[in-house]
């Protein structure tokens, strides 16, 4: 009885999850948005830079790599951080390393204090996995799938939506003023977090691997570089082959001592279950579609007329052109939710490639108007939010619940090698079809059309390994919090979320 008392007086005491759900979605899909920027926020400016930091394009170039090198590396680690310590703890730092980063950037026309900065706005990435970990924990199940969805998709949604804005605030203010706004959304992101988001109770065990860590990020530090750098360096080049070289020595070397590890940072054990190696595989072949059409689509509505294939719109109505993507991403959530409740995560993931495949197929006889860009915009964006919203439900469905903030940021992390992979593969085609005009040297429209077969072919290849992933029952998550919800679950229609492995283990017969 002594027992019972205090198991209950230690409930008391524990915050309520669920308090103050009703503004959580809105606020993390939010705080996903705003990181998500930093990914695109100089991509109106990127032909400048060397220009505006005063060094040659090759340095210069560095500005949009660190970012992207420290998103890679903080997503996974943020993530376990978030399991053992705190997810909205963590958010909130991630937050405010975004907007330290941001201030840094506004303050300089220094290239490496410049590069410093972008490192630390790209470390923000990891709240996007905190943020599906947080919406695990604190949702009711017929709000957790609608509410996964768009969290998952606010990677393009943000990148979306960032390029119009920036185009604006580049054309009429001073280029410091983009990392301002960046900056100013930071502080409102957090500030709302702070106050709306609750912290979840649930913890993992153990302590943080801080071997693991630093492992991890030397392996893929080492892997990403000359991804993205290889084109500068050459692909042949004894520094790339050295640090490709170098990476598989590590990242082996990291996977022996992870296995023997009692508490790893990444549970490789459960990463190689075929349902999470194969939603980790899909979702790298995910960001090199996402990315090829950011890449091809902003190039050719910018290119002149006299080229006799460029669409010669100015800045901002280029990326007016290309919103549509982020937009529609956004708006497919609710669609996601319906099509996973009835035939699960894994029918809406393949929904969603064939619909990018269909929309880079037909975007290779798209390409002569610039509404025809928005047709294309709107397709892939369509597909690719169903593919993002469905990969958090898979991944949860395959992990332990306090496992989920560590396997969402991986997740999250296979997305970024895929964007690498297709930011490094699609410039090296456009630069060799690339034609000298007026003294420099411009994409193609041969360029172009190959970047959107490689970006059909790697969603084809996705959509295959799709296929083999274990049908999952569209079942709701049960919150162990709220028995009473398991009565209202009987009475209201099926969640659009898998039930985790914690819950397959523990529930009764």
């Amino acid at each position: 009885m002594q027992r019972t008392t205090n198991e209950q007086q230690a409930a008391e005491t524990l915050p309520d999850p669920r308090k103050g759900r009703s503004g959580v979605v809105p606020v993390l899909a939010f705080a996903g948005i705003t990181v998500a920027v930093m990914q695109t926020l100089l991509v109106p400016v990127i032909k400048d830079l060397p220009s505006l930091l005063g060094t040659d394009p090759a340095n210069a170039t560095w500005v949009m790599t660190a970012t992207l090198l420290a998103g890679a590396v903080a997503t996974p680690i943020m993530g376990r951080l978030g399991d053992l310590y705190g997810k909205r703890r963590m958010l909130l730092a991630s937050l405010a390393v975004m907007v330290v980063g941001s201030l840094i950037c506004a303050s300089t026309d220094d290239l490496v204090v410049m590069i410093a900065g972008r490192a630390l706005q790209g470390f923000a990435m990891g709240a996007i996995p905190l943020g599906i970990g947080i919406m695990r924990d604190v949702l009711p199940r017929e709000k957790l799938g609608s509410a996964m969805a768009l969290m998952s998709s606010s990677i393009g949604v943000g990148g979306g939506l960032a390029l119009p804005a920036a185009a604006v605030i580049a054309q009429h203010a001073d280029w410091h003023a983009l990392f301002l706004s960046s900056a100013a959304l930071g502080v409102l992101a957090m500030t709302l977090t702070f106050l709306v988001v609750p912290e979840p109770p649930l913890r993992a065990p153990g302590r943080f691997d801080l071997v693991g860590a630093l492992g991890l990020s030397l392996g893929l530090v080492c892997l990403l570089l000359p991804v993205t750098k290889g084109g500068d360096w050459g692909w042949t080049s004894p520094l790339t082959l050295g640090l490709i070289a170098a990476s598989l020595v590590v990242l082996v070397l990291w996977g022996l001592f992870e296995l023997r590890s009692p508490a790893p940072l990444v549970d490789l054990r459960t990463s190689a279950r075929r349902e999470v190696l194969l939603t980790n595989l899909v979702s790298i072949m995910v960001g090199v579609a996402f990315y090829a059409v950011s890449l091809v689509l902003p190039q050719l509505l910018q290119l002149p007329e006299s080229t006799g294939y460029g669409l010669g719109q100015s800045m901002v109505m280029a990326g007016l052109c290309v919103a549509p993507l982020g937009v529609t991403m956004m708006f497919v959530a609710p669609l996601y939710a319906r099509i996973s409740a009835r035939r699960g995560p894994k029918t809406s993931l393949m929904l969603g490639m064939l619909v990018i495949a269909v929309g880079y197929g037909a975007g290779l006889g798209l390409m002569s108007a610039a509404w025809q860009t928005v047709v294309i915009a709107v397709v892939l964006g369509a597909g690719i939010g169903l593919a993002y919203s469905s990969l958090p439900a898979l991944i949860i469905g395959a992990v332990d619940a306090s496992e989920t903030g560590a396997a969402n940021g991986l997740n999250t992390l296979m997305r970024s090698i895929g964007t690498s992979l297709s930011s490094a593969v699609i410039g090296m085609v456009l630069a060799n079809t690339s034609v000298r005009m007026g003294g420099v040297d411009v994409p193609t429209m041969e360029g172009f059309r190959t970047s959107f077969m490689i970006a059909t072919g790697a969603v084809l290849i996705g959509l295959v390994l799709a296929a083999f992933l274990p049908a999952q029952r569209p079942r709701p998550v049960l919150l162990a919090s709220s028995a009473g919800d398991e009565l209202a679950a009987a009475e209201s229609a099926p969640a659009a979320v898998p039930v985790s492995a914690t819950e397959r283990r523990t529930s009764a017969p």
